[in-house]
């Protein structure tokens, strides 16, 4: 038999999973629930909700900040864009995407607009303006012959046809195509071409192998078929970008469902011309990840280098500047991210911050000591147990927190402060279901699911319960005891001490902990200061936590250190 006085004042770590419950020194609890771990390594009761207004069940959040007078937040939901600033609708706009397109929505933003995609639609730009907000198509740059500079490529299940061209009746800007094999119908109408140094349009389908088309300013005739002849990349037929991110001033789209591995860069500071020209310094880029396994282009991240990051692996382009001649593509980690919705990666400290493929892990890509490589460092190694199948993810920069939305309603929220060696998981959870998170500027918003209706709702300092009227208990569990590298048979815990701040409720071990009455004056911060208890009794089971802190009041509490004073027997 032995005493024991133990003080954890650091909780550095966060909850961590029952498989680790056997580790000495570690700086984590075993249950830690509507609770923030504090840069100083304390924990305080987590902020409320404050609600704003109903809003449609499915819809999903986007941040929309153009400056500091101009912050906006987007609800998305099926054919509808809402727009709102100082949590008030200012804007409600029609979109082209179904409820079940939201999945796979990208974008990204360049001053006053965003770039949406979707591999089933025409990217589409969203514009503030004086007079409001227009969504609107995605236009390549027309040239004065009405071709457009736009990327085309050689499909694999084209490459061994060939096209003889010959004069249509109609006019002069009119030709005939014939295949060499059967390939036009219907859905190739509108498509457009190169052929012959020249961009066709596919006016209308006769047969498998006969089509007319349409060429601007005329044309001369091929002395034979045409061998080498290319397809718009981006077509109705073949699909439409599934990524989007602007890098060193170019626009960057990545993949589409018929070339998943595929990356186009507009030219310098011209986002809709994508003519890779005669390879000159500012003309656009065309790169393919080539590798043995099948690359699908998850999302790109323009950080220090243009980041890919596909369902196998991650890549990087790190050449700076990013010209024809000088890319420099290479494949760093195989993890591979999330690939049944988009969850955008957040940027931390400098850092890539995304969801593995696996859905179970949440990484860091980060360059090594030497700045030569990128790891992929598993940020909840201790708390994979919290991290069931993200549905969304967002960070606040301000109060340094990774808010991860799960399949299960609840909601995963990592503390992380470098500077104090902080990366503490934690769980909220509330009276009904987490269904989305974006943070705009220093405010973190939430759709919650309460009953059938959903709600736009975000936290709020000076809230101590969820939207007005639903109450929510916190729990803190403290970590099972290892003495010596051992497991002892039996603990008692003779005296616990807690140092609180600004505390006005708390019980241990489901007993009310005294705090002094003037405490709870309504206008007084809360208690700071040393509680104590006596007489916790004996514990056989010593794998369950030796106190656990809890309320299920609407009141402040922060906890800085816990001491328990006792003996065990090994």
């Amino acid at each position: 038999m032995g005493n024991f006085l133990k003080t954890q004042n650091v909780f550095s770590d966060g909850e961590i999973a029952p498989e680790f419950y056997s580790i000495n020194n570690v700086h984590g609890v075993a249950s830690l629930e509507n609770v923030d771990v504090l840069q100083s390594g304390g924990l305080k009761r987590r902020r409320g909700l404050k609600k704003i207004k109903n809003t449609v069940n499915g819809a999903i959040l986007v941040p929309f900040v153009i400056n500091e007078s101009e912050k906006y937040l987007l609800v998305i939901y099926d054919t509808s864009i809402d727009v709102y600033c100082n949590d008030t609708k200012v804007s409600s706009i029609i979109s082209p995407w179904l409820a079940s397109d939201l999945s796979k929505l990208q974008y990204a933003q360049r001053f006053n607009s965003i770039f949406f995609v979707h591999p089933n639609y025409i990217p589409k730009i969203l514009t503030k303006t004086s007079s409001g907000f227009s969504l609107t198509d995605f236009v390549f740059y027309i040239n004065s012959d009405i071709s457009v500079n736009m990327p085309f490529t050689r499909f694999d299940d084209t490459d061994n046809i060939t096209i003889g061209i010959s004069p249509s009746s109609i006019d002069n800007n009119h030709a005939i195509f014939t295949a060499s094999a059967d390939l036009w119908n219907d859905n190739w109408v509108n498509t457009r071409l190169l052929a012959n140094n020249k961009q066709w349009v596919i006016e209308s389908v006769q047969d498998a192998r006969v089509a007319t088309v349409f060429t601007n300013g005329g044309y001369t005739l091929p002395d034979g078929v045409l061998k080498e002849w290319y397809e718009a990349a981006f077509n109705p037929r073949r699909g439409w970008p599934m990524s989007v991110s602007f890098h060193q001033n170019r626009l960057i789209f990545g993949g589409t469902p018929s070339l998943p591995n595929n990356i186009w860069m507009s030219k310098i500071g011209m986002y809709n011309n994508f003519d890779v020209g005669t390879g000159l310094d500012d003309e656009a880029i065309f790169t393919t990840l080539l590798s043995s396994q099948h690359h699908q282009i998850c999302t790109i991240v323009s950080s220090d280098a243009l980041q890919i990051l596909t369902s196998v692996g991650e890549w990087a382009i790190s050449n700076s500047p990013l010209t024809p001649s000088n890319v420099n593509i290479k494949q760093h980690t195989s993890v591979g991210s999330f690939i049944d919705k988009y969850l955008p990666p957040q940027q931390i400290e400098g850092a890539t911050v995304f969801v593995s493929k696996s859905g179970h892990d949440i990484r860091e890509l980060d360059l090594d000591t030497l700045n030569d490589k990128y790891n992929a460092t598993d940020l909840c190694v201790f708390s994979k147990h919290l991290i069931n199948k993200p549905v969304s993810l967002a960070y606040n920069k301000s109060c340094h927190q990774l808010f991860v939305v799960t399949d299960d309603g609840n909601m995963a929220v990592l503390n992380k402060y470098i500077n104090t060696d902080i990366a503490a998981w934690g769980k909220y959870t509330t009276d009904g279901l987490f269904k989305c998170v974006a943070v705009v500027d220093d405010t973190t918003y939430v759709i919650v699911k309460r009953g059938n209706t959903s709600y736009l709702e975000k936290f709020d300092d000076e809230c101590l319960d969820d939207a007005g009227q639903y109450d929510f208990s916190y729990k803190i569990s403290g970590f099972p005891m290892i003495i010596n590298g051992h497991v002892p048979k039996k603990i008692r815990v003779r005296k616990i001490s807690l140092r609180v701040m600004n505390t006005k409720t708390l019980f241990v071990n489901n007993h009310r902990m005294e705090i002094p009455n003037y405490a709870y004056d309504e206008n007084h911060d809360g208690y700071s200061g040393d509680l104590y208890m006596n007489l916790f009794g004996t514990q056989f089971d010593t794998m369950k936590p030796l106190w656990t802190i809890s309320s299920n009041e609407q009141l402040p509490a922060t906890i800085l250190s816990v001491t328990m004073d006792g003996w065990y027997l090994m």
